[in-house]
């Protein structure tokens, strides 16, 4: 039988179909005066050097990425977006899956001095300024299978209105039929100790996956200073961890109903960037879901930049930060009191070259994580990206990342953009 995030994935390819069969019948019927298809196909490899602490785990992962994007719009500025994801995995069968990032109808016009937009379907949302972690960004789930990280986003279904004016920026999110986080499969790498089973998704909302989700965020730039006032109401993107009541899972996810007020904000001051995220919580539960626990959180450090180094076009920035969970032990994520140190060097060249090396240090739990990052494009239409995360040090206590001891990789991404 598929496996769920195969028939989620299918589910949302046939949306996808359905969607361009739509747009079709749109465009057979609308004056449509530019139209634009765009997009990325990547090979990408994954190295595991040392051998896999749990059995069936694989030592090598390749796989194939196909994104593209279809952009149309009328003379009177309105647009459709689609944007379907496919990725192929050799290794893990949760990691080929299929998502619909992006699919939505945009429509805009002016109000008295004030000009306001509404995007209606399925789109992407990234909140923060913070490099180490985007603290505020709660809109759409983490695509936990493509990167550790949690940089890469699901899309999720909204009606997002944006007002603005001199005054600001006030964003407007209603938002319903919530993804499950996606999580690596037995013969995974970077999963810990422990399979986490994406059959048996539960939630504390009656209405489950259709619960109505509701989120407001305001920014504004006063001189140097830019600032975030955000809150969301409604399901959890990070899913509570627990003990499966099924028969043969060990852990399962949770999803609560939650409260969150963040704030961000960005100071630029000549070649210094100081920059917060900070939240408060309610209505979550802590790690392993022992007990509801509200708390806060906050991201705060910053970016200095030595321009024209070494009598050259290229740029050195020096990056510092400081992750801070007030739950300490009991945090469910590996943020709860960690250092973050990075240098990056950009080349300012016609290639767009730059190398990235940052470490993250947990001051109680004794953890050492080190990467590298290496961007380049070869040509206008071909880029190499090639980075390595190594697990330097896990501590004993740090009982999120056992079991990753020997999942240091190196990974290779050949992209073509067209």
């Amino acid at each position: 039988m598929p496996s769920p995030s195969i028939l989620r994935g299918g589910a949302l390819c046939a949306a996808c179909v359905s969607l361009a069969l739509v747009s079709a019948e749109v465009r057979a019927d609308t004056d449509f005066v530019y139209e634009e298809v765009s997009g990325r196909i990547s090979l990408e490899s994954r190295q595991f050097p040392e051998a896999a602490v749990l059995p069936g785990q694989a030592s090598q992962a390749t796989g194939l990425v196909f994104h593209p994007k279809l952009y149309v719009e009328d003379a009177e500025g309105r647009s459709v977006t689609i944007a379907p994801f496919f990725r192929y995995d050799g290794a893990d069968t949760r990691r080929t899956h299929a998502d619909l990032r992006e699919a939505f109808a945009l429509i805009f016009g002016e109000a008295g001095n004030s000009e306001w937009e509404i995007r209606v379907g399925i789109d992407q949302v990234f909140w923060g300024v913070a490099e180490s972690r985007h603290l505020v960004d709660i809109v759409n789930q983490v695509d936990l299978v493509e990167h550790p990280n949690e940089e890469t986003k699901l899309g999720q279904p909204m009606a997002h209105l944006t007002w603005s004016g001199e005054w600001g920026v006030l964003e407007l999110f209603g938002l319903t039929y919530h993804r499950a986080r996606t999580f690596p499969g037995p013969a995974g790498r970077m999963r810990g100790l422990f399979v986490i089973d994406d059959e048996h998704v539960s939630y504390e909302s009656s209405a489950g996956e259709w619960n109505l989700d509701l989120a407001v965020r305001y920014t504004q730039s006063f001189g140097p200073v830019d600032i975030g006032l955000s809150a969301f109401d409604g399901t959890s993107r990070e899913p509570s961890i627990c003990p499966s009541p099924v028969p043969g899972a060990q852990l399962t996810q949770h999803y609560e109903q939650i409260r969150q007020f963040g704030i961000d904000s960005q100071v630029t001051i000549d070649a210094w960037l100081l920059k917060l995220e900070a939240i408060r919580r309610t209505g979550f539960r802590n790690l392993f879901c022992q007990q509801e626990e509200d708390y806060g959180a906050f991201v705060v450090g910053g970016e200095y930049a030595f321009y024209s180094v070494w009598d050259s076009p290229a740029d050195l920035s020096v990056l510092a930060e400081w992750n801070y969970d007030e739950r300490g032990e009991n945090a469910t994520n590996v943020f709860q009191n960690d250092l973050f140190l990075a240098v990056r060097y950009a080349l300012n060249d016609v290639q767009s070259t730059d190398i990235t090396l940052g470490v993250f240090e947990d001051v109680d739990l004794e953890s050492r994580v080190l990467s590298l990052e290496f961007n380049r494009r070869l040509t206008d239409y071909w880029a190499l990206n090639v980075e390595a995360i190594a697990f330097l040090k896990i501590g004993a206590m740090d009982f999120l990342q056992h079991g990753l001891e020997n999942d240091s990789f190196v990974g290779l991404n050949l992209s073509y953009s067209f």
